[in-house]
């Protein structure tokens, strides 16, 4: 059968208004037929808030207090090399570094510490638990205990005869924080270590650099004797 033009006239569209209607009307269906399991969500995120509100206010500044309180007997001890021992396990009344970084983990001086741990079992030659210790140490924004930290672990890589490792410490303690004092004497520990293994060109970069950078410095009152050594042996 033959088609009119009536039959053939196509039908009429929607109007832009009412396509742009049309999801809007989607998302009020939608949050009508969620509300409960959105409200839901918003009072379990409201409950975590609380618990952490709570965990921080209740839990961890109380411990926070008591781990400052019982730490400084501990820190006496650090001074006094015949009671180092007692500086690390306590004397009995008094719980010493390794009791406050397990039992006051998350404060600060169970942070602080770990640091002191690793210090001491370095000067002990226990150099596994060392970095151990100072692994566990988290940054602090300190420009002088960050780098001290990351430069004894160089240390104790550089004891384990792990050379690759010490140098990566070695180089992470110097720029972390560029001060005269623990900048040049980990740039010094790092040329010792590529004067080991006889890279003596970036042995005298490293001596160079205190030189140069830290004129003031302790290290660089000598430092001209390390870089006649490392140019005599390029």
């Amino acid at each position: 059968m033959a088609s009119t033009q009536k039959d053939i006239v196509a039908k009429p569209t929607k109007t832009k208004s009412a396509q742009t209607a049309a999801p809007a009307n989607n998302t009020g269906n939608f949050v009508k037929e969620n509300q409960k399991s959105l409200s839901a969500i918003a009072i379990a995120i409201v409950a975590l808030v609380l618990l952490y509100l709570g965990y921080q206010k209740f839990y961890l500044a109380p411990r926070a207090e008591k781990a400052a309180n019982e730490m400084f007997k501990a820190e006496e001890y650090v001074a006094i090399d015949s009671l180092q021992e007692r500086a690390i396990k306590g004397d009995g009344s008094y719980p010493g570094f390794e009791k406050i970084a397990d039992e006051y983990s998350n404060t600060k001086s169970a942070n602080l510490a770990n640091a002191y741990l690793g210090g001491l079992y370095l000067q002990k030659g226990e150099y596994q638990k060392a970095i151990e210790a100072l692994g566990n140490y988290s940054s602090t924004g300190s420009p002088v205990i960050d780098p001290l930290v990351l430069g004894m672990l160089g240390d104790a890589y550089s004891e384990l005869k792990d050379y690759s490792k010490a140098i990566t410490y070695y180089k992470k303690a110097a720029d972390k924080s560029e001060n005269t004092f623990t900048s040049p004497l980990f740039l010094k520990k790092l040329g010792l270590v590529y004067e080991e293994q006889k890279d003596y060109s970036s042995a005298l970069e490293a001596y160079k650099r205190i030189k140069e950078e830290y004129s003031e410095s302790n290290e660089a009152s000598l430092i001209d004797a390390y870089i006649a050594r490392a140019e005599a042996k390029q």
